[in-house]
């Protein structure tokens, strides 16, 4: 069938790196998809049908980690030794928390606020530039690939999960908003 001790790029015969084309990353899914799904073997022995199991399921998680940037950053580190224990790594960046504390509060707020959708649209767009801004770091980190660098990419990631959770709870919000209407 294919190498399952490929790493997730190799296996979709893309260069190991932060940045990648998301189109084609998307035609090549749809190609080992059609290459290994457990339909394509439904008449197959039983060792056949469970390798197209494992295959799928392979091809699943990796286009899951690849096309999600942060999952893909995590996995770019791992690949480079850096393993990350969200148990016992903490962010030291106070103003950063500080921030994040003035986002969270801004947005326990918003349903009080005069115009509350201008005031959510708002807060949603300051955490989308937050998180491109981040994205954009963590390209460059992941791409000079120094001991400081994953380190700082390390940090980063950190900063983006923080990020990408409060951007939920303001989704969250903003289908409440649109429920109440």
């Amino acid at each position: 069938m294919f190498d399952f001790s490929k790493n997730y790029f190799e296996l979709f015969g893309l260069p190991v790196g932060f940045r990648l084309d998301t189109a084609q990353l998307a035609a090549r899914y749809r190609e080992l998809q059609k290459v290994v799904h457990p339909d394509r073997f439904a008449a197959a022995d039983a060792g056949s049908q469970r390798l197209s199991l494992q295959g799928a399921t392979l091809v699943n998680e990796a286009f899951a980690t690849l096309k999600d940037p942060l999952k893909r950053a995590q996995y770019l580190l791992a690949l480079r030794g850096v393993e990350q224990d969200p148990q016992k790594s903490t962010l030291n960046d106070p103003a950063f928390l500080m921030q994040q504390m003035e986002l969270r509060e801004a947005l326990a707020a918003v349903s009080s606020a005069q115009d509350p959708r201008a005031r959510l649209d708002a807060l949603l767009d300051e955490i989308g530039g937050m998180i491109k801004h981040q994205l954009a770091r963590l390209a460059v980190q992941l791409e000079d690939g120094g001991a400081d660098q994953l380190a700082a990419a390390a940090e980063t990631i950190q900063k983006m999960q923080f990020l990408n959770k409060l951007h939920a709870q303001a989704e969250a919000i903003e289908a409440d908003l649109e429920e109440a209407i």
